[in-house]
């Protein structure tokens, strides 16, 4: 019987392939590159769907656009959540033996990837027509059978770029990945904009500042009593305030902090008699991928709640699913307020978390647990394992002093696994304190930000290490 990835193997032609650099990139290149891959981005997150309609309907991606890199009504509608989907059935389907994948075999890399990348498109098509005959850009009577193709297509287009730009920036052209590159940049915008955003809104019959900054320099100016305008700019709802602002900072903090905490592996080399190296093992061993894969899987329930709830709203099965309202006030789009999807979304702050304890105990578990199992599968998929690193170890003749080479995946599993799991955790954690605190972009976004941010510093600095940056950036 022909394996899955043979299956597919004819299909992976006609899909666009970004060819891996014959030789090293130099490091102004990469800038150069991503900051290009970037602009791209930036513009395609600003074009407006053509054919589109306004409409006042519930948005199926409200809570989590920020995260998935994505704008309501343009070309980056559904973000880089095709993408992540994809990406987390196929490495679930890898390491759960339903698919026959080697990751130390090259040509079953390349098919794994090329299988990726085609189940990315397909959803990206799935999603794209669920989208318009949900009536999410006006009805499809009014639309016409045109524009709704064309909306599709559009749609289509913009997922292969975002595909496109993530396989050249990880082949070697750029800096880290596309997609974490997207999400850092997405989640800081939102959070600058929160802060510092000029809009005027409308809420309780006066008109306040979104930004938390600019707001609180209006209440001062314009408020005769200064505590009561503090107040109102510390502790205003439904709006960033600064509270908000200055709980985002702290977790800020945290995570770079925890982001320090790592065990390190003394090794010796059988080939350079003296040559002693470490192999750290970081908190967060499988970084942000915990959260990026449960965010993908709660977009999903979402996006899928939401569709049902607007075509059946009193079907007793989609209301167990997720029970929606549409949001008064400056934020706009739908909430959770019942069913699966109101017990795994955050409460906004602590005082949602007083008035109902047994949704912020549900919500606590499932992100704990989830974040722990994620990680958990992600080292056997991603080549990360005890085991996969021995190998890798063993490939450098290097050995871990004190102990025989035949021990090595022995001991390698007294810290990965635990490592895996407890950072997977912590990670979790680390997302749950931050909405809890009403951190602006959510306690997912932070972390996300703040992981994807110093995974680019390090890699910065390794790259710039005995170097100056005149000679790096010269022409």
């Amino acid at each position: 019987m022909p394996r899955f990835l043979d299956l597919v193997r004819p299909m992976l032609h006609v899909i666009p392939e970004v060819t891996k650099p014959k030789m090293a990139v130099p490091f102004r290149d990469r800038v150069l590159w991503t900051v290009v891959t970037l602009f791209i981005f930036l513009v395609c997150s600003q074009v407006p769907l053509y054919g589109i309609t306004v409409a006042k309907s519930a948005d199926p991606l409200y809570w989590i656009r920020v995260i998935m890199a994505s704008n309501r009504g343009t070309l980056m509608e559904l973000g880089i959540s095709p993408v992540i989907t994809s990406g987390m059935v196929m490495q679930l389907l890898a390491g759960a033996r339903i698919i026959d994948v080697d990751q130390s075999n090259r040509e079953d890399r390349m098919l794994f990837q090329g299988s990726q990348k085609l189940f990315g498109l397909l959803i990206t098509v799935g999603q794209a027509v669920a989208y318009v005959l949900a009536g999410a850009y006006g009805p499809v009577s009014e639309l016409g059978a045109t524009t709704a193709i064309l909306i599709i297509l559009q749609l289509f287009f913009a997922g292969v770029v975002v595909i496109t730009l993530d396989e050249l920036l990880q082949k070697g052209y750029g800096l880290g990945s596309g997609i974490s590159l997207f999400i850092a940049t997405n989640i800081c915008e939102n959070i600058v904009w929160k802060a510092f955003s000029p809009t005027t809104i409308s809420t309780g019959g006066r008109t306040e500042f979104e930004g938390a900054v600019i707001a609180l320099f209006h209440f001062l100016i314009t408020q005769p009593n200064k505590f009561k305008a503090l107040e109102r700019a510390f502790y205003r709802p439904h709006l960033p305030n600064l509270t908000h602002l200055l709980a985002t900072v702290l977790v800020f903090l945290v995570v770079i902090y925890f982001q320090g905490f790592r065990v390190e592996l003394p090794l010796k080399s059988q080939r350079q008699r003296g040559l002693v190296q470490t192999y750290p093992i970081k908190l967060f061993y499988t970084s942000n991928m915990p959260i990026i894969l449960q965010t993908a899987l709660i977009s999903n329930l979402f996006f899928i709640s939401q569709l049902l709830w607007k075509r059946f709203p009193t079907n007793l099965l989609v209301r167990l699913v997720g029970d929606w309202q549409e949001m008064d006030g400056g934020y706009g789009g739908s909430r959770p307020v019942g069913g699966l999807a109101y017990y795994v979304s955050p409460p906004g702050d602590l005082t949602e978390v007083l008035s109902d304890p047994v949704r912020a105990a549900i919500y606590i578990a499932f992100v704990l647990a989830s974040c722990a199992l994620f990680s958990r599968l992600w080292i056997d998929v991603s080549g990360q394992s005890a085991r996969d690193v021995a190998r890798q170890l063993r490939d450098q003749q290097m050995v871990m002093k004190g102990h025989r080479q035949t021990s090595l995946v022995h001991e390698l599993n007294r810290y990965i696994p635990t490592a895996a799991m407890f950072g997977g955790m912590c990670i979790g954690a680390l997302s749950v304190i931050a909405d809890f605190m009403g951190a602006i972009g959510s306690g997912t976004g932070i972390l996300l930000a703040v992981t994807i941010i110093y995974g680019l510093f390090e890699t910065f600095v390794k790259e710039t290490q005995g170097a100056s940056l005149a000679s790096l950036f010269a022409f």
